[in-house]
């Protein structure tokens, strides 16, 4: 047989068969003495038989006379004695006769999977009455719509237990910043397998991310192979989506513990929030101009004044905005500087009373 399995037939059976098909009958000396070597002859009479390529014929029933002859003599009378058994004869059968005769065992073995097969779904069907009525009262009591997940072990199989079930899309937002180089080693095996699938994966940070070198690493790799990536200023909750049905959200003052979300209602405002978050931020880009850097810095620092008028203290400012405390003190003194204010506070009320306009530093502002 070829290495490549596309003829299963030697060389010699193949003239062998084509001998055959252009007579009724022969036997294997005949076969020899046109083909040459007896012993190859004999095996590819064998490897044809087990083809079901040829067929035996009963002795006697050969062809005629003229079609048994060999170098003008004939076998002698049928009828006369036979002290000697007459050779064996051997007919062509058709390649889609022989075909059948090979697949009747398979097809065979299909109905036979296919029969199991219904009796296993109508096993198991039989149970679908009981789960559904089940399921709708587990859903009008409300058990288990929401559960908080506090164990961390718990929480790492949830997750990868939604990267292994999505089918076609997640939404993720990523407050505080950059994220450790670790998690995003393993983030970026998840999303690529993700994608792989056609996931469609859409993922919100914070500004401030696009300063970390290795957030800014990972969003390059997973937005070659297509998804989606963009950064806001503030207002960013913790949460993943699978396929709009199923949530995972933070839980206030424990960022060790998560709400696992089931209840369609709950699950819808969590992507609402999403879109209009999404709405609202940028592209993050790995390369960026310095008018969209400029724009950008000024949306950070136009978020910390509007902090500051609400009155919260420095490392308040720095969690939601995913800084340290330290860069965003010295964010808070450049503002106060640039408005000439004495306290932060009163830096707050000044910028928020001009209407949004831009910051502007002590050297750059107008006479």
């Amino acid at each position: 047989m070829p290495a490549d399995g596309t003829d299963p037939l030697s060389p010699v059976a193949r003239r062998l068969y084509g001998y055959a098909a252009e007579r009724h009958a022969f036997s294997e000396v005949e076969a020899a003495q046109v083909l040459g070597d007896p012993a190859a002859v004999a095996v590819a009479i064998a490897e044809l038989a087990a083809a079901h390529l040829l067929q035996p014929r009963p002795n006697g029933t050969a062809d005629s006379a003229a079609d048994d002859t060999v170098d003008g003599t004939t076998d002698g009378p049928a009828d006369g004695p036979a002290e000697v058994p007459p050779p064996q004869h051997w007919s062509a059968v058709s390649p889609r006769a022989a075909t059948a005769r090979t697949l009747a065992p398979l097809a065979l073995r299909v109905r036979e999977t296919h029969d199991e097969m219904d009796r296993l779904r109508a096993r198991l069907e039989a149970l679908v009455p009981q789960y559904e009525a089940a399921s709708a009262q587990r859903d009008r009591d409300g058990v288990e719509s929401l559960e908080v997940i506090t164990d961390r072990g718990v929480l790492e199989d949830l997750l990868r237990g939604f990267a292994a079930s999505a089918e076609c899309e997640m939404l993720t937002c990523h407050p505080g910043g950059g994220r450790p180089p670790a998690i995003l080693a393993e983030a970026v095996l998840r999303d690529e397998q993700l994608l792989a699938r056609g996931v469609r994966l859409r993922t919100i940070y914070q500004h401030t991310a696009r300063y970390s070198h290795a957030t800014a690493a990972y969003v390059e790799r997973v937005t070659a192979l297509g998804s989606q990536v963009r950064t806001v200023g503030d207002g960013l909750m913790r949460m993943i989506l699978v396929d709009r049905h199923t949530g995972l959200m933070e839980v206030h003052d424990d960022e060790q513990a998560a709400l696992l979300v089931r209840d369609p209602s709950v699950v819808r405002f969590m992507v609402q929030a999403f879109e209009r978050s999404w709405a609202e931020a940028d592209p993050f880009t790995t390369t960026i101009g310095p008018d969209r850097a400029r724009s950008i810095s000024e949306d950070l620092r136009q978020t910390i004044v509007r902090l500051l008028a609400e009155g919260m203290e420095d490392k308040i400012i720095a969690r939601r905005l995913g800084m340290s405390e330290r860069t965003c003190q010295r964010h808070i003194a450049e503002i106060m500087r640039a408005v000439g204010a004495k306290s932060r506070f009163q830096a707050g009320f000044l910028l928020s009373a001009a209407a949004g306009a831009p910051l502007t530093r002590p050297a750059e502002a107008p006479e």
